[in-house]
């Protein structure tokens, strides 16, 4: 089961977490932009910069590139979208209204990105990497610039750029040809927020004991991709996602607590999810009497009325979380067996005493 509460304007603490898939190289990725993008460059789709005197000439829509984040990403804070004061035109609302004087010979690039075609500007968490679109004799395409500021300005000689735009895992990577005069582009990025928490009983889980996979796709509609998109999220943290459905796998405690569900991520909002598993730590002890002293260096096996082995462990007070049901623990110390059947029941933590007889 989960619940969700989305809400605008909220800013915590992030971890951008760097994606740990395999990642195409760069060069290919922007092979696979300049095929994308048109030769003949189409007017823009900012319709408030049409109007802009300094407009140069207009970039190609941006390809659905298959950039992915790149390595050492700074990890930014979450924003939803604010808006500016009532009544304002878009225009007015966003940067780069008038660009600064460029040095003799080249043109200012002013750049913001924005949640979606209406959305509000991204204010901050953005990263940003300009590329020459021709690549040198090695196969690279030269970097020529960068920044991590929200609505920065490049100045450019004229010619044709690749700027890469990422916010947490979401990127876009668009072609700009930069001619005499300077210009301002928009970028789309089409971006929400998750975080993560879980309960047992409806008592919150210790963020330490829980762990949290995300993929890509639907789980329930079977078009989940085989390797996480995300890897060991922690509770509580703000994962920064490309818009879309997201399959969430948690994890409470190291055996087989395990609770799936479905959750969706929309542009430009903070999605709040709750996972309830249905599971209890079990703490085990093996006794020559009831009451007595817990037996060192004890063998343990938890298997389920089927024979399967759910966990193993060595010491006098193993400690598993277990997930509802019944179970056999087995202890053995020196050469000898003894078990006991325990119930586990979703919220009942237990110490339970296996006696040695």
């Amino acid at each position: 089961m989960i619940r969700f509460a989305r809400a605008f304007g909220r800013s915590p603490a992030v971890r951008c977490p760097v994606p740990r898939r395999r990642a195409l190289r760069l060069a290919a990725l922007l092979s696979a932009v300049l095929a994308v993008a048109a030769p003949a460059l189409t007017a823009p789709r900012d319709a408030a910069a049409q109007t802009m005197q300094f407009l140069g000439p207009p970039a190609a829509p941006p390809p659905a590139g298959p950039f992915q984040t790149p390595p050492n990403t700074p990890r930014p804070a979450f924003q939803a979208p604010g808006g500016g004061a009532p009544g304002l035109a878009p225009s007015s609302r966003e940067p780069h209204a008038v660009l600064p004087q460029a040095p003799p010979g080249k043109a200012a690039l002013g750049v913001f990105a924005r949640f979606g075609a209406d959305g509000a500007p991204i204010p901050r968490g953005l990263v940003w990497r300009v590329f020459a679109d021709q690549p040198e004799s090695t196969g690279a395409f030269p970097l020529v610039a960068e920044s991590s500021e929200a609505t920065p300005v490049f100045f450019l000689n004229p010619g044709g750029y690749i700027v890469h735009v990422s916010y947490g895992f979401a990127t876009v990577a668009q072609r700009v040809q930069m001619g005499p005069l300077s210009r301002r582009q928009a970028f789309e990025v089409a971006a929400g927020a998750l975080r993560l928490s879980a309960d047992v009983d409806d008592k919150p889980i210790p963020a330490q004991k829980l762990t949290f996979d995300i993929f890509e796709g639907s789980f329930l509609q079977g078009r989940t991709s085989s390797q996480p998109y995300y890897r060991g999220a922690s509770a509580g943290e703000v994962v920064l996602l490309p818009e879309g459905t997201y399959h969430v796998v948690s994890t409470y405690g190291d055996a087989n607590a395990v609770v799936r569900a479905d959750v969706t991520v929309a542009p430009g909002k903070l999605t709040d999810a709750t996972v309830h598993h249905r599971a209890a730590q079990i703490m085990l002890k093996l006794v020559k009497v009831a009451g007595g002293e817990a037996q060192a260096d004890t063998q343990w096996t938890v298997i389920t009325p089927g024979g399967d082995t759910i966990k193993e462990s060595i010491g006098a007070f193993p400690t598993f979380v277990l997930s509802e049901g019944d179970y056999t623990a087995i202890a053995r110390k020196d050469g000898k067996n003894f078990s006991r059947e325990i119930k586990v029941e979703a919220g009942k933590n237990q110490e339970i005493e296996v006696l040695a007889k």
